[in-house]
């Protein structure tokens, strides 16, 4: 998948981008002696936007957000120290909510919200 690599370092700090086989960008991001920090880009091959968040000391933290292949959002939720915590929100393929559920310490602890895809709120 990620042919070809580009890095810039700067004491201790490197950012990289990696690129699919036909060059196009996968991944761009920030490594801190050598853990994954700050800001990360993920794209799929077609060039749209796959997964953006943040990272400290290698761990998921904050809010990501993951889209399909045609650039629609798919999810959204945040991370304390990569562990699920707060309102994820679910995404139908035509971009309306699908449904909101609540984590805490990366447990389900309920389910607030489920819409049909034409939005309508169904529990």
């Amino acid at each position: 998948m990620n042919d070809k690599k580009a890095a810039d370092s700067t004491a201790g700090a490197e950012s990289v981008r990696e690129f699919f086989k036909d060059g196009t960008i996968s991944t761009e991001g920030h490594y801190s002696h050598g853990e994954k920090t700050g800001e990360w880009r993920f794209y799929h091959l077609n060039g749209n936007p796959k997964a953006f968040g943040s990272y400290e000391k290698g761990k998921m933290v904050g809010e990501w957000r993951w889209y399909r292949e045609n650039g629609r959002l798919m999810q959204t939720g945040s991370f304390d120290d990569e562990k699920k915590t707060g309102v994820w929100t679910r995404y139908h393929k035509n971009g309306s909510v699908m449904d909101e559920t609540e984590y805490k310490d990366n447990k389900k602890t309920r389910v607030l919200a489920v819409y049909d895809d034409q939005g309508s709120r169904i529990k």
